[in-house]
């Protein structure tokens, strides 16, 4: 007799979000993506993932998602270089828990707010984070479920009932997709810094630094560029035949690289097709 094997079953993967609204072209600090979940929430995936995204220790955002509250960064050499990791709860479960960071612009407004009226620090970053937000989404947030229609969302999405958290994100991590323009048109989706660099062929260290930064990064004749839009990365990577074409211009008319860059890759059919295409499907 021969015993059948089962496959071994795939890990699921774990989605945190089922409902996504990109705010992210307005300007900052109001430049937010809004991700929220309809399904009851994974607590100890959630904790995981936004630990890992705000360098919040693990132990500190499971407190944070369980009682609310708010995290101050460090500093660094007696110095304050960032702001406040807050996640917001209402206890009378009226509408979702939410998490939000605050720059250090922010952090100190909301700390001014919170010693002047003797209130929780809390309650000082989130007026102080509401008040950022585009027109539309401070509308939406006063209605039940940002006032989606649930008669037209996907039926996978609406049978989870209310929307149980938000998460309003910046970053770049592998839970929250962004898109490359490949030097043939193609749009790739990448999650995390990892899958990033892992497409492109560089290291982590050169993907983190491209991402934060901005700038141009050659990778085996290609280059990859990057430019920070209203505190988000748009990148492209470009055929070492564009590169070329980018130089020559740099050194024909003096223009700065990005620019360059810029100029010939809307020049070029085929990287303005992919484009196009996500225009249409917005």
């Amino acid at each position: 007799m021969f015993k059948i094997k089962k496959k071994a079953e795939k890990p699921k993967r774990t989605v945190l979000y089922n409902i996504v609204e990109d705010y992210s072209e307005f300007d900052a600090p109001g430049n937010v993506t809004v991700c929220a979940m309809t399904e009851p929430e994974d607590l100890p995936a959630h904790a995981k993932i936004l630990a890992e995204s705000y360098d919040v220790p693990l132990e500190m955002m499971m407190t944070l998602l369980t009682e609310g509250g708010t995290y101050v960064y460090p500093e660094v050499g007696g110095i304050l270089t960032r702001g406040l990791f807050a996640c917001w709860i209402d206890r009378s479960g009226q509408t979702p828990k939410q998490t939000w960071t605050l720059d250090l612009m922010q952090f100190a407004e909301a700390e001014q707010l919170a010693r002047t009226r003797a209130a929780p620090l809390l309650d000082g970053a989130l007026e102080v984070f509401r008040r950022t937000l585009p027109g539309e989404l401070q509308s939406k947030l006063q209605r039940k479920n940002l006032g989606l229609d649930y008669r037209t969302l996907d039926r996978a999405v609406a049978k989870g009932g209310d929307i149980k958290y938000i998460d309003f994100r910046k970053d770049w991590s592998p839970h929250f997709k962004r898109l490359c323009i490949m030097p043939d048109g193609r749009l790739v989706e990448t999650g995390g810094l990892q899958d990033f660099a892992g497409l492109h062929g560089i290291t982590v260290a050169q993907a983190k630094a491209l991402i934060e930064q901005g700038g141009t990064l050659e990778v085996n004749g290609e280059v990859l560029a990057c430019q920070i839009v209203n505190g988000q990365p748009a990148v492209a990577r470009f055929s070492a035949k564009n590169y070329a074409k980018a130089k020559e211009l740099v050194s024909s008319k003096g223009m700065h690289l990005m620019d360059a860059l810029s100029e010939v890759g809307y020049a070029d059919p085929a990287m303005m097709r992919g484009l196009a295409r996500k225009t249409l499907s917005a």
